[in-house]
């Protein structure tokens, strides 16, 4: 054999060069580590017959990488509380997958279980009720009823009523009729069926709700019968409102039934609505038949016209309705600040209404303030509210205190709300950093979950003495299979610490409100190593007004593990902090909230914890505004930078993006709200631009990973990909990757698993 014929060459990956190929290999085996932690997402507790122990499900989710898609299972416990210091939970010895399941709702009583499971094509939607022991009864909803359930946590609503016989529900309203065509031309009175011989056209554009509902039909409200197995639309509900969050108002024999739900209305259109809460709703009852015989139709209740009230006329803002346990009055939270601010997200408000004794609502209701908006907190002191998710059943035994969970600074807390005194406690620990969630109550006892930054998510069971008021939480350890992880990720985590800085404010003259004057917080994680400090990635939430919480981050935690410390830094502007350092940004990006960043930067190089010639800096949507900014306004700073689905050029934006308000608001400030329009002028645009990372691009130094989704409705890909041309063209080493089917978070499994490894060998090779 001639020994001078080569073998197969190898080919690399297009990007990859040996070395890089190695840290790759090496990296994406720790990733993988991280990414295999569960979370949990929902959890239910029941009662014994004995009453002496409580039976649990626990909702677990898990990225399965090979499918892209997330696993889901279901884990049970019984729970037997042995004294104030000891709780007892005994885990099943195995989880269930819930595969192809959408929604899991147990009913009042706990006696039943409502699984909805969604087609992914044009099936019917599959309907499950189930026992403790089967399944009893199971419908499948054809599309010519209705689409998809909504199961989005923001339209969906899912509510049992009282004898169990009914369920409502928000799902897509039906395909509408669209022109047909075949050999000779348009078919008069055709139907929705396909037939081969025939094509449907495309018919009237119908808008969405912009970022993640692309392809969603429009909401409505229907009501299934579990006897007679029939789906009702819910009439009487105005065509222009998208409705969801619906529940029923509570029952009292021989009156109306009423259903409880929220409205948007899509005049003059429709904008985003992901994670954008200004946008104006109200909650609405309508009087509904009582839905038993088998043909509505039939009973003369059914003829009368419905009635619709607006129960909350008097506030921009009205959403997570939820009814008190005998009745009497209904709670529910406002974004008010947001809507009449226009700013995307702000600091809540909670309220109440009374429920009237005849169960039959009318317009005006007197709305009355349980929470209102903190605009400048004392030190030490409840910052407003920030709570974004209600329990379906938030309820303690006295059926006035509410358990929420809510953004306290840069931390989440659990807190008790006496509905009509208005009093609000802390009942998560005030003595630490770790943020808290709460799950389910359990009775009068809390099961929540608490990690932090360099802690996995731990179960804890909160309890208190009900004789002394204002009484310390007493929180108990439960042992817990959920959360298990390798050797080698507890190793490398119990190898870090952590803390949340006070950071003070540079030029406290320029702040007009005593709020924008008070210090910003970052969270700083590092390894507990007393030598030379490590490599440092400033992390940057985006928003602008949204959190970094010092929770647990699977993909955070990956890289401090691979060596870095992290600068995580909650601007003036991130919610948790009042309202007036809120409303300091808008009109301010691209200056207030890039020298909020470079001051956090010198902060902890003056003290000793970042190598100054050892910085990059990570963010994703604003916090890619602010990555772009930052390297070109301080080019000097960064030797590596990383920007997910960034705001790159908003003049180029505005036009295309779901949000044109937001670059209205975020770039005017006050005057943004008055000026807006859908067609800008030159002006505008000029001021866009000016305000824009583009605009710096002539200084970019740092060689830049650029990680976009190609349906992103909020910040197009065509942003980032501008960006990108102007540095290439410019000779800075550049990045792109672009995935093809992923939106404006890159939350697929592959696709985040992907662009975090990405992230952490681009700053090793820029960055050791």
């Amino acid at each position: 054999m001639d020994s001078s014929i080569a073998g197969p060459v190898k080919e690399l990956p297009v990007g990859l060069d040996e070395a890089t190929e190695e840290e790759y290999a090496s990296q994406s085996k720790l990733l993988k580590e991280f990414t295999s932690i569960s979370s949990i997402d929902k959890a239910w507790t029941f009662k014994s017959e004995s009453g002496l122990v409580s039976q649990a499900m626990f909702s677990i989710s898990q990225p399965n990488l090979l499918a892209n898609k997330k696993r889901s299972f279901m884990l049970s416990t019984s729970i037997s509380k042995e004294s104030n210091n000891n709780v007892n939970f005994q885990w099943a010895p195995f989880p269930v997958e819930m595969a192809g399941v959408s929604i899991i709702v147990p009913s009042p009583s706990g006696s039943k279980l409502l699984v909805i499971r969604n087609p992914e094509n044009e099936s019917p939607s599959r309907f499950e009720i189930w026992s403790s022991s089967q399944l009893e009864k199971e419908f499948q909803i054809p599309q010519s009823v209705h689409g998809s359930v909504y199961a989005d946590g923001w339209f969906e609503g899912i509510s049992w009523n009282s004898d169990e016989s009914l369920i409502a529900y928000v799902a897509e309203e039906p395909s509408p009729s669209k022109p047909s065509f075949d050999h000779q031309g348009y078919i008069k009175g055709a139907t929705k069926d396909k037939e081969c011989s025939s094509w449907k056209g495309q018919g009237d554009w119908e808008e969405e709700w912009g970022e993640c509902y692309a392809g969603k039909r429009q909401p409505a409200v229907f009501v299934i019968n579990l006897n007679s197995g029939k789906v009702h639309a819910v009439k009487g509900i105005t065509k222009s409102l998208s409705v969801g969050q619906v529940v029923w108002a509570p029952p009292v024999e021989g009156t109306d039934k009423y259903l409880v739900f929220v409205g948007w209305s899509a005049e003059p259109r429709k904008l985003g609505i992901k994670y954008c809460y200004n946008r104006p709703c109200a909650l609405y009852a309508v009087k509904v038949p009582p839905y038993k015989s088998e043909d509505v139709g039939s009973d003369p209740k059914s003829m009368e016209e419905p009635t619709l009230v607006n129960l909350t006329q008097s506030i921009s803002s009205a959403y997570f309705p939820r009814f008190s346990p005998d009745g009497k009055f209904l709670v529910f939270q406002s974004a008010k600040a947001s809507v009449d601010s226009w700013v995307h997200s702000a600091t809540n408000s909670l309220h109440r209404i009374d429920w009237p004794t005849d169960c039959k609502p009318c317009s005006p209701t007197k709305v009355i303030d349980v929470i209102p908006i903190v605009n400048c907190a004392e030190d030490g002191h409840f910052p407003g509210l920030y709570c974004f998710g209600i329990l379906s059943k938030p309820w303690l035994s006295d059926g006035c205190t509410m358990i929420l969970s809510s953004y306290w600074h840069s931390c989440q807390v659990i807190l008790s709300v006496n509905v009509l005194s208005g009093e609000v406690f802390r009942i998560s620990p005030a003595d630490s950093d770790i943020s808290w969630i709460v799950l389910t109550l359990d009775g009068d006892n809390v099961i929540a979950v608490c990690s932090s930054p360099i802690d996995v998510p731990q179960i804890k069971y909160g309890c208190f003495d009900k004789e002394i008021k204002n009484t310390v939480w007493n929180w108990l350890n439960v042992s817990s299979p959920i959360f298990r992880c390798s050797e080698k990720v507890t190793s490398l985590l119990s190898s870090h610490q952590f803390s949340i800085m006070q950071i003070p404010v540079k030029d406290v003259s320029d702040c007009l409100t005593k709020g924008a004057a008070k210090p910003f917080e970052a969270i700083f994680v590092s390894s507990k190593k007393n030598d030379a400090p490590d490599p440092l990635i400033v992390i940057l939430h985006g928003g602008p007004h949204a959190v970094s919480l010092s929770s647990f981050s699977k993909s955070l935690a990956f890289l401090s593990s691979i060596g870095y410390s992290l600068l995580i830094v909650n601007y003036r502007g991130s919610l948790g902090f009042g309202e007036e350092a809120l409303q300091s940004l808008p009109g301010k990006i691209g200056s207030q909230d890039v020298n909020d960043v470079l001051t956090a930067i010198d902060h902890v190089i003056e003290k000793g914890l970042a190598n100054p010639s050892k910085i990059t800096v990570l963010g994703g949507s604003h916090g890619g505004f602010l990555t772009t900014h930052l390297i070109g306004q301080a080019p000097d700073k960064f030797v590596a930078a990383a920007a997910r689905n960034p705001v790159c050029n908003i003049s180029s934006m505005v036009g295309i993006t779901d949000i044109p308000d937001w670059c209205y608001k975020e770039t005017y400030g006050s005057n943004g709200k008055s000026i807006f329009t859908e067609a800008p002028t030159a002006e505008h645009l000029t001021h866009f631009y000016n305000k824009s990372p583009i605009s710096h691009i002539s200084k970019v130094k740092a060689p830049t990973l650029l990680l976009l989704g190609a349906h992103d409705l909020r910040v197009p890909v065509s942003n980032g990909l501008q960006y990108a041309h102007a540095l290439k063209e410019r000779g800075v080493e550049t990045k792109v990757i672009v995935f093809p089917n992923d939106i404006h978070g890159i939350e697929r499994p592959q696709s985040d698993f992907e662009s975090f490894l990405n992230i952490g060998v681009w700053f090793k090779k820029y960055c050791k």
